[in-house]
């Protein structure tokens, strides 16, 4: 079954708690957390602080999404007892290897994400190596942009090196997420879906959820 991942860039960082509890009691499967640098994005975020404001709150857990740059020096920040998963980007690391097992190390599952530019093909010497592969179908660093339609054959190239592979790694889709095409995308191969302006640019958010949800069913 699919699992939903709410990008908590898109809520309303007023309510933000409010917010994250909301998504988590109507369905949701985990908060994903967007992390931007200014460096490797052309946007500033938000750091492990936010995130943290969250941890004492009955919320799902998180699905760490770094983009910055030398993510190995701030993996130590992201952790808590929350965490399952720490993405990194391929385009950003010069060390992949070294810095999926630390990630493992430290206990949370790894991933690796890739920008729309970047074929799925460069990921095949790292695929032993992660939990999570993150598609990018959307350029990174701004919410509420249009999905790239070759994302649908970057997935399914994904999907189909897994299988011949005999890989076990998740395959999960960011950007331009939408009750229109999530099921599209399911049937492509998706795994798990961020959804930020979608969900918490909802009218109501908890019927967003539940509708999603039941798509991916």
């Amino acid at each position: 079954m699919g699992k939903l991942a709410p990008s908590i860039l898109a809520a309303d960082f007023s309510k933000l708690g409010e917010e994250a509890l909301l998504v988590t009691k109507s369905g949701a499967d985990y908060l994903h957390i967007d992390v931007m640098d200014g460096h490797f994005v052309p946007n500033i975020s938000f750091g492990a602080g936010v995130m943290k404001s969250l941890d004492k709150m009955d919320v799902a857990p998180y699905d760490v999404h770094l983009m910055i740059e030398e993510p190995a020096k701030y993996l130590g920040d992201f952790i808590t007892e929350r965490t399952e998963y720490i993405t990194i980007h391929q385009e950003a690391d010069r060390h992949l290897n070294r810095t999926l097992n630390l990630i493992r190390s430290l206990g949370v599952k790894a991933g690796i994400s890739i920008n729309p530019g970047t074929p799925a093909e460069s990921l095949s010497e790292v695929l032993g190596d992660v939990d999570l592969v993150l598609i990018m179908s959307v350029n990174p660093g701004f919410g509420g942009q249009k999905f790239i339609e070759s994302s649908y054959d970057k997935i399914r190239r994904l999907a189909k090196m897994r299988e011949e592979g005999g890989y076990n790694f998740l395959i999960e889709v960011d950007g331009g997420v939408t009750e229109e095409n999530i099921g599209n995308l399911k049937e492509a191969g998706v795994d798990i879906f961020v959804a930020g302006s979608e969900v918490f640019g909802a009218k109501n958010i908890q019927s967003k959820v539940e509708q999603l949800k039941e798509i991916i069913k």
